[in-house]
């Protein structure tokens, strides 16, 4: 089944809450190499103005998966995660995440594109924090591999 092109402009949910753990982002901080002090040293986060520890830039990556899992999960979709492999990533911050963050993400598809027989699914993820404002958006493009 092909990538359903009426998934252009559909807008999910709002996900629960995540609550960013302090030991999340240095988990995190450690997984990509990030030798900051601010992602490891609560005393320094907090030195630099911040409340707690500072998450690296790509730890958005985890709170926009679970709107990544909603797309995925979507009845109508045409989108076989077997043939999916990541095409694209971007953030745009308003502000850094911090643990003790609670962020909700909404996912909107805001494009669908059909090349020969594979598809690509651009999916924007706006991430706010408890208060509803703006943190962070992370768009991913998904290149679904057509029968070749």
């Amino acid at each position: 089944m092909p990538v359903n092109p009426e998934l252009t402009g559909r807008e999910f949910a709002p996900t629960a809450p995540y609550l960013v753990g302090r030991e999340k982002v240095r988990e995190f901080a450690r997984a990509v190499l990030a030798t900051s002090p601010l992602n490891h040293d609560a005393d320094a986060a907090r030195a630099a103005g911040y409340a707690d520890v500072v998450a690296p830039p790509t730890f958005a990556v985890v709170v926009q998966e679970h709107t990544l899992a909603q797309l995925l999960a979507e009845p109508d979709a045409g989108i076989d995660f077997s043939r999916v492999v990541h095409g694209d990533q971007r953030f745009s911050y308003t502000r850094p995440i911090v643990a003790g963050d609670e962020l909700t993400a909404r996912l909107t598809v805001s494009a669908v594109k059909t090349l020969g027989a594979h598809s690509m699914v651009t999916a924007v993820s706006d991430i706010t924090d408890a208060e509803g404002a703006h943190v962070v958006t992370a768009t991913s493009t998904l290149v679904v591999r057509g029968d070749e």
